[in-house]
């Protein structure tokens, strides 16, 4: 499965933005999807996971209740809508996909086996 990462951009804090992860190849309907970021200078870490089996989503606490994570099978795209943004919300983020994983393998990003390429979001004060 390709994946094309999209919807980055700049945005005041407290503002929002919608991330999309877009599958070509494959269904995305039978894989779990992740999104990690990545500041300048910092590890990758993780923000939110869709599993695809029983639909449950996973969220990092820095992230909770502010953003959403959501798949539409028909367009075979999973978001990200985040809402209420912070400047330390400013990262290059990934969409990553994989069929195997477990729930507690979902948060960690060297288990996914198929990754987009990056969007850029940076979040002014």
């Amino acid at each position: 499965v390709q994946l094309q990462a999209s919807g980055g951009g700049l945005a005041q804090a407290g503002g929002s933005l919608r991330l999309s992860c877009a599958a070509s190849g494959r269904t995305l309907s039978r894989y779990s999807v992740g999104w990690f970021r990545q500041g300048v200078g910092k590890e990758r870490e993780f923000v939110a996971a869709f599993k695809w089996n029983d639909a449950s989503t996973h969220y990092a606490d820095s992230v909770k209740g502010r953003f959403t994570i959501s798949r539409d099978n028909a367009k075979n795209t999973v978001y990200l809508q985040m809402n209420g943004l912070k400047t330390e919300d400013t990262a290059v983020y990934f969409c990553a996909a994989d069929q195997r994983l477990i729930t507690s393998s979902l948060r960690i990003w060297r288990q996914y086996d198929y990754w987009g390429q990056g969007t850029q979001v940076t979040v002014s004060s």
